[in-house]
């Protein structure tokens, strides 16, 4: 057995080149610039901007599969990396870079998490109509404060998301212009950002869907990352030569083999002490019972050792993984969080039966999951 210590994670750059600071930096460069600057972001000056989401295309998996990209692989040299927030997943992702805020700020701290004062779940992806998104996240957006300043702020997505619970959470205040199809999202794209100053932001979710479905090793994944840099290159194509196309992520992505599964409706010890679990796969949060976290925190360290990061909630806030935690955003973080290392992932079959169907999956602290592309062309 390896005596070697387990590979360091990857912290979150908050405040630097995090996903939080995308909107700030472009406000900057569009000479309307907000409240804060981010310290290690600047981009080039322009009338215009096109920020472009690949949902799933991680820093290092365009350069591991750059032949696949050619476009996208050829605008890495001389660019920044970023890094996702805590956990590195999409809801937590889009908020972050529609809000301008820490996970801990803005409170979609997970996929799925408590509902404070109940035995309840808020899945942040799917959402819950008995939950006000405005009262869950109250904050002003930093798309809605770039509107307030005479900056067309526009949101380029599927017709299904608007005026969804995570679209009002992450991205009111700005114009939401509904396509399902590539090419209207690219015209869609390219008369949003005619007018200037304005931001339009245009999300692909294909690419993820794809990587957890097949893995980010098949040849399903590396056909869709094909069709998604030649997208790219089409829209960078499309718009006028003094608009800017920034190019970004929202987490990467790591496959997980049937042996690197833990199961915990296997091992009644790490059920035990536990009312409630939350997050997903690669980044728990347990919400224990009364009294239980001492004992949650021993069994689960001692049952998952170095592939695994345990952590009690207090910790992991002391080590910054959400940034700023707002007070009422306290309850909604696990009692015990886990953050997997390497290719682990910690199931829980009972309260999430789809996760055994997946094969790619993010959510924890690795490289592969935090780091992510900011190309700008």
């Amino acid at each position: 057995m390896s005596t070697l210590p387990p590979p360091a994670f990857c912290e979150p750059a908050y405040g630097d080149r995090s996903l939080g600071d995308i909107v700030p930096a472009v406000a900057a460069a569009l000479g309307h610039a907000l409240d804060s600057t981010p310290r290690g972001l600047v981009l080039p000056g322009a009338p215009s901007y096109v920020v472009f989401l690949i949902d799933g295309l991680g820093h290092n998996l365009l350069k591991r599969h750059g032949d696949a990209a050619p476009y996208l692989s050829s605008l890495l040299a001389g660019s920044e990396v970023g890094t996702a927030g805590v956990p590195s997943t999409t809801s937590t992702s889009l908020t972050s870079l529609g809000t301008g805020l820490t996970p801990g700020g803005h409170g979609l701290v997970g996929f799925t998490t408590r509902v404070p004062g109940t035995e309840e779940l808020l899945n942040a992806l799917v959402w819950d109509v008995d939950i006000d998104p405005v009262e869950w996240q109250p904050h002003q957006t930093a798309f809605s404060r770039l509107q307030s300043a005479g900056v067309r702020v526009s949101v380029v997505n599927k017709r299904e998301f608007n005026g969804s619970g995570l679209t009002v959470a992450a991205h009111r205040g700005a114009e939401y212009v509904g396509v399902d199809r590539v090419g209207e999202r690219i015209a869609a794209v390219v008369a949003a950002s005619s007018e200037a100053p304005s931001l339009t932001y245009v999300y692909d979710g294909d690419l993820d869907w794809t990587g957890h479905r097949w893995g980010v090793a098949s040849s399903h994944w590396l056909q869709q990352l094909a069709m998604i840099d030649h997208e790219a290159e089409q829209l960078r194509e499309a718009l006028p030569a003094d608009r800017r196309l920034l190019v970004i992520a929202d987490h990467g992505m790591v496959d997980v083999p049937a042996e690197a599964r833990i199961d915990v409706a296997d091992d009644a010890d790490l059920a035990s002490g536990i009312a409630l679990i939350g997050g997903e796969a690669r980044f728990r949060h347990l919400y224990c019972v009364g009294g239980a976290v001492p004992d949650v925190v021993a069994t689960w360290r001692e049952r998952l050792a170095d592939r695994a990061e345990v952590l009690t909630r207090s910790e992991a806030v002391g080590r910054g993984w959400f940034g700023r935690v707002d007070p009422t955003v306290l309850p909604r973080i696990g009692d015990v969080v886990v953050a997997c290392r390497g290719d682990a992932a910690v199931l829980s079959t009972e309260g999430f039966p789809y996760e055994t169907r997946l094969i790619g999956m993010h959510g924890s602290l690795t490289d592969d999951e935090m780091l992510i592309p900011l190309l700008v062309d």
